[in-house]
C-alpha cells in the first residue's frame, strides 16, 4: 500500500503542476504493481477525476483558467476520448505499452530540443 501511496503522491505532484501526472502513474504501475498497461491506463482515469478537481481549483484561483480557449479544446478532448477509449479497449496491453514508451520518448525528446 505505501508503494501506492508514494506512486500517487508523485504523480499528484505533477498533475499538479499540469503537466500531466498519467506520465509518472501508467508507467509506475507497469513496472511495481502486478498491473497491465490497460489496467494502468484505466485506474489513471479514474484517479485523474479527484486530483483534476483540486489541481483545476488551485489553477483558477490563480487565473490560470482561460475559459474562452478551453471550451474548444475540451470540446476537441470529449470527440478524442470516445475515440481513443475506443481504440484502448480493442488493444492488446502488450501493444498500448508499447505505442505509450514511443509517445513518451517523443515528448522527452522534444522537451529536451525545442528552443525557449
Amino acid at each position: 500500500k505505501m508503494k501506492l501511496i508514494l506512486i500517487g503522491f508523485l504523480s499528484g505532484i505533477i498533475s499538479g503542476m499540469g503537466i500531466g501526472g498519467g506520465t509518472i502513474l501508467i508507467p509506475s504501475l507497469v513496472l511495481f504493481t502486478k498491473l497491465n498497461q490497460k489496467e494502468a491506463q484505466g485506474i489513471n482515469l479514474i484517479v485523474f477525476i479527484p486530483v483534476a478537481i483540486i489541481a483545476l481549483i488551485v489553477h483558477f484561483k490563480e487565473g490560470n483558467i482561460k475559459i474562452k480557449e478551453a471550451k474548444w479544446i475540451i470540446l476537441g478532448g470529449i470527440f478524442g476520448a470516445v475515440i481513443g477509449s475506443l481504440l484502448a479497449v480493442r488493444t492488446k496491453p502488450e501493444s498500448l505499452k508499447i505505442y505509450f514508451s514511443i509517445f513518451l520518448l517523443f515528448i522527452g525528446v522534444y522537451e529536451l530540443i525545442k528552443k525557449e
